[in-house]
């Protein structure tokens, strides 16, 4: 499964180029953005999967970025650190009533914004958090990389695994099979949508080994859904 990306948006040069280097150093991919408007500009050419953002900024405000994000329905779902010098209790409400998930006063600690990243992607991308998840009688482990169904144990490639993994991060919600190429093959990878449906095949198969109602919903002309 392709690796969590990050949205950095931070204007000084020397703050990003620390947080850029610790996030790549836990295995994140990063894109960086020194003002609102560039980060505006970067969500809608590759959606993050989380974004650290910067309250004080040139030309469009941290707080005005997180604004318009939550108010768009495509991108209201991405989890938002504020980093703010801002320490003050209405100004900590009003970052998270804007939306914010979070919230950083600077100074800070490397290790704690790192903490915080993993607990915002715990939520969106669980998996990548090495977390278990569960659906109905169905179990995963990201860890141990394990699946069970009502107990039993369920082998899959680590293709199906990871398409299990992406369905499961977002269970009842639609992915097309392009967001799906994306997410189980990674971004840039040439491979034909066709495929997607060989693999879902070979998953449904697996997932009913045992017996059991087929969880996978298959939406015509869109993609595939878990529930």
């Amino acid at each position: 499964m392709d690796r969590p990306l990050i949205l950095l948006v931070e204007d000084e040069a020397a703050q990003r180029e620390v947080i850029s280097y610790n996030l790549a150093a836990e295995g994140y991919r990063v894109r960086e953005a020194h003002d609102g408007e560039e980060a505006m500009l970067l969500v809608d050419e590759d959606p993050p999967d989380l974004i650290i953002l910067d309250w004080m900024m040139p030309r469009l405000s941290g707080i005005e970025v997180c604004r318009r994000l939550k108010v768009r329905r495509e991108t209201q779902d991405i989890p938002v650190i504020m980093l703010s010098a801002r320490s003050d209790e209405p100004d900590l409400v009003r970052g998270l009533e804007t939306g914010a998930d979070d919230y950083v006063v600077k100074p800070y600690s490397v290790a704690e914004l790192m903490a915080r990243v993993r607990a915002g992607l715990r939520r969106v991308r669980p998996l990548a958090a090495g977390a278990v998840m569960e659906f109905g009688d169905i179990r995963l482990d990201g860890e141990t990389h394990r699946v069970t169904r009502a107990g039993k144990e369920v082998t899959l490639g680590p293709t199906e695994f990871r398409l299990l993994a992406s369905l499961m991060e977002k269970p009842g919600r639609v992915l097309s099979r392009e967001q799906l190429l994306d997410r189980v093959w990674g971004r840039g990878i040439h491979v034909e949508t066709r495929t997607v449906d060989v693999h879902v095949g070979r998953l449904r198969k697996a997932l009913c080994r045992h017996g059991g109602d087929d969880p996978l919903r298959t939406v015509r002309g869109v993609g595939y859904a878990l529930g």
